[in-house]
């Protein structure tokens, strides 16, 4: 059963956000690490770099595909988790806690709020 977390806003790409102290933290969700199995390496932008919402930030390789990773919102890049170079096996074992990806500074807050809802990505995971 695919877990979807309620204090979290999701995209139809399947990434997640959680608003904590005025960034946003981003992963993807459990259910994106089940489609992809396991994960050999991710690639994530330098810290203070611009992100725009909905584009491109990066990559997950896979052994089934490498699929991209899409910013839920726009602002700067303030921080990228370094361990997963080390350990991409930490976003199939916790991808809403220690398997996180980046932290952004949001250009505009209430951004979050146009994301999905958790009940709203639930009916999209089910497709």
């Amino acid at each position: 059963m695919t877990k979807i977390p309620s204090d979290l806003r999701y995209t139809k790409e399947h990434e997640w956000a959680r608003l904590e102290n005025g960034t946003v933290r981003v992963g993807i969700t459990d259910f994106a690490q089940e489609q992809l199995h396991e994960i050999v390496m991710v690639e994530l932008p330098s810290v203070d770099t611009k992100v725009k919402a909905d584009e491109k930030f990066g990559t997950v390789d896979s052994v089934k595909a490498t699929s991209d990773l899409f910013a839920p919102i726009t602002g700067e890049i303030v921080a990228a988790n370094e361990a997963l170079e080390e350990a991409p096996e930490l976003v199939n074992n916790d991808p809403y806690g220690e398997g996180w990806m980046i932290v952004i500074k949001p250009e505009d807050p209430k951004a979050l709020e146009s994301l999905l809802t958790p009940k709203d990505y639930e009916k999209i995971a089910k497709e």
